[in-house]
């Protein structure tokens, strides 16, 4: 993404779309936190890949979401055109398990309990993360 430190969704997805068109067949997006809000946009505009993992969806109501990201608002919840699967943790400070799942649900997402994994992130203990792989593997079938 153009700058991590100030995201804006347009300059997101202006990359996004960049790299997909460049890709030489239909990628595979793994997304995760605010990059799986960027995703849900782009795909409510008429994007396409092969299928997409998002980890860890954030809500922008949470207490804890960054006030700098308010561009990625609001989530676009109208179902994505590719496969998709959300992973959700029941302790991510940034985006609810209960938030989670409406987002699986309104997106027509496959939906993974991680259980208690906090922001399914280096943090979280997970390492090279092989049931991660198990699961973006099971979307390419």
């Amino acid at each position: 993404m153009p700058d991590w430190d100030r995201p804006e969704l347009e300059t997101w997805l202006e990359a996004i779309g960049f790299f997909v068109a460049s890709a030489p067949s239909a990628p595979v997006i793994v997304a995760h936190s605010l990059g799986c809000l960027a995703l849900a946009h782009w795909a409510s505009r008429g994007g396409l890949v092969r299928a997409a993992l998002l980890v860890a969806v954030p809500d922008p109501q949470s207490p804890e979401y960054p006030d700098i990201a308010r561009s990625f608002e609001p989530v676009p919840l109208v179902p994505i055109a590719f496969p998709t699967r959300v992973v959700a943790s029941r302790d991510d400070p940034y985006g609810s398990f209960a938030f989670n799942e409406k987002c699986a649900k309104a997106w027509s997402s496959a939906f993974s309990d991680l259980g208690n994994a906090g922001h399914i992130n280096a943090e979280s203990g997970l390492g090279d993360w092989p049931a991660g792989r198990a699961l973006l593997a099971g979307l390419l079938v």
